[in-house]
């Protein structure tokens, strides 16, 4: 079959390897210049299918409110006059149960573990490399309030079957000896040893090549206008290419995704979730991070991504604004050097924002939906990068007519009714 995959993201690029390693003529468009442009391009590196939770769970409401009043607060919210943001926020608020909070988390868990593990079988079958790193990650607690609300996240992890280790103050310094010299400022953490870390742009172009070269078609720098169909099926997309035709289409447009299909009659609730990251090169080794650190008040990551240090964060609602704010920026270097001062020269940072495809509920929407020859792979929201290679393959098994390796019937946009 030919398939025409929209987005160059690494969701859109991972599932045109799947598809063309299944045998399929593959075609990607993308309306930037090359792959992994925009929410790919800077985001926190993280590969953490521990922490593949629903952002909407029991608390969450209050915990918003003292989040919006915090100095370096990790919410951020611009009331609009948009019917999209307080439908998606009512829907989330919603799933703010532990009764919905434990049936997402269940879907979620999952397609990241089984991502995880094809990205580890991509990366021995074609010899990729993208500064990774398969140390774990540390969710690092500056309360002792924070420890002691521990309990039911590791009641989740052993639900699933998560490795993870429970640190005091020195079990974190032996597994981040930088954090000796500011040993006063946490009290333990929460570590995930199966974590790993790695740069998602990096990964994404390099794999993008690696398909082309394996026969993929890549049309950059090319606008989609709509999705055309007759009947129950797509008969092409219009582009500022033209009309391009193909047997089966695949929308991979994160954030974008709910724009193009409202013409089509699909409501798929997904909105963008504005996250910033700055990047700064490694000043010194021994004072910089060996994999990534979750500083829980801040919700910000701290990644070593070779030799650079990814610190990303905050969750802005606010639609499609793309404005680079000063605060947030504050709040990324605040954290960072505060747990690493000597490690790496902030004057030298680089800032930058994406859009994160959020659904309501957490997990990501995969599956056919509305015409028969149209698919979605799109609303990871912050986990992108870590479902990436199992919601490709797991497309590709979807449009090949092969049972995935996993069951993922409750992902569909049905489940939304």
């Amino acid at each position: 079959m030919k398939i025409l995959v929209l987005g160059g993201g690494v969701i859109g690029v991972t599932t045109a390897h799947y598809l063309v390693e299944a045998g399929h003529q593959v075609e990607v468009v993308e309306r930037r210049e090359g792959p992994a442009l925009e929410t790919s391009f800077a985001n926190a590196g993280e590969i953490s299918p521990g922490y593949a939770s629903p952002w909407a769970g029991p608390g969450v409401p209050f915990k918003a409110i003292k989040w919006l009043l915090m100095k370096h607060g990790p919410l951020v919210i611009k009331p609009l006059l948009s019917p999209a943001m307080w439908s998606w926020t009512l829907a989330m608020l919603r799933n703010c149960t532990a009764e919905r909070y434990a049936v997402n988390k269940s879907r979620m868990v999952p397609i990241a573990e089984y991502s995880r593990d094809m990205l580890k079988a991509l990366r021995a079958d074609i010899g990729i490399s993208y500064d990774e790193r398969a140390q774990g990650t540390l969710q690092l607690f500056r309360t002792q309030k924070q420890v002691d609300g521990t309990a039911d996240d590791i009641a989740v992890l052993k639900e699933f079957g998560v490795p993870y280790e429970v640190l005091d103050r020195e079990g974190c310094i032996r597994a981040e000896p930088a954090l000796a010299s500011v040993r006063g400022k946490f009290q333990g953490g929460l570590r995930l040893p199966g974590d790993e870390t790695g740069d998602c742009r990096i990964f994404t172009e390099k794999l993008a090549q690696h398909a082309a070269a394996n026969g993929v078609t890549f049309r950059f720098g090319t606008r989609i206008d709509r999705i055309v169909c007759q009947g129950d099926a797509v008969t092409g997309i219009a582009t500022s290419a033209g009309l391009l035709e193909a047997d089966a289409y695949v929308v991979a447009l994160g954030s974008y995704s709910p724009i193009m299909l409202k013409p089509l009659g699909l409501k798929a609730p997904v909105y963008p979730i504005k996250g910033y990251s700055i990047t700064l090169p490694i000043t010194d080794k021994a004072g910089s991070p060996e994999s990534t650190i979750m500083d829980e008040t801040y919700k910000v990551a701290i990644t070593r991504l070779g030799d650079r240090i990814r610190v990303g964060g905050t969750a802005a609602i606010a639609g499609y604004d793309m404005n680079l704010t000063e605060s947030r920026k504050a709040t990324l270097v605040h954290s960072v050097s505060d747990l690493f001062p000597h490690g790496g020269d902030l004057s030298k940072a680089s800032f930058w924002c994406g859009l994160r495809p959020m659904t309501p509920d957490g997990p990501p929407i995969i599956g056919q939906a509305g015409p028969k020859n149209l698919y979605l792979n799109t609303g990871h929201g912050t986990l992108g990068w870590t479902m990436a290679c199992g919601s490709g393959k797991v497309m590709s098994d979807i449009i090949s007519g092969e049972k995935p390796e996993i069951d993922v019937r409750e992902l569909g946009l049905s489940r939304y009714g």
